[in-house]
């Protein structure tokens, strides 16, 4: 039972670091999307413009990504849950049905536990950009 036991254990670091690392990327991308666009409206640029939307298509992907991996984690975790203490052989590679469906990740970009924030940040950047281009005409 121990080794099942420090197993499991194994996995669920793994799934907290997944989901520390999609934390923190959550926060970087409204850090720098806050940051770019206070760039912007002191001195419209639409370089700066352009990067708030490459950052958060990086960011967004990026936070698929470790959501997908923490998906196909916590099915491991299952799997090992559930198999004969004998059985257990400490390999954490994920099988490919676990990267695959609605835990891959082109299917976890569109998960709505990511995608509200990403388009919703998109759409505040958009309308806040178009008023600074509308404030430096003026």
């Amino acid at each position: 039972m121990e080794n099942k036991l420090k197993h499991l254990e194994f996995i669920q670091n793994i799934i907290t670091r997944m989901n520390t690392n999609s934390f923190q990327i959550k926060g970087m991308s409204i850090t720098i999307v806050v940051a770019l666009l206070a760039l912007t409206a002191t001195d419209f640029n639409i370089l700066f413009a352009s990067i708030v939307y490459f950052s958060l298509l990086i960011f967004w992907g990026l936070d698929a990504y470790y959501l997908s991996q923490e998906k196909g984690y916590r099915q491991l975790y299952d799997e090992i849950r559930n198999i004969n203490e004998n059985d257990i052989n400490f390999n954490l590679k994920l099988k490919k049905e676990y990267t695959e469906g609605k835990n891959s990740w082109q299917y976890t970009l569109t998960n709505k536990t990511i995608i509200y924030l990403y388009l919703l940040q998109g759409l505040i950047a958009l309308i806040l950009i178009l008023i600074f281009k509308n404030c430096e005409t003026l």
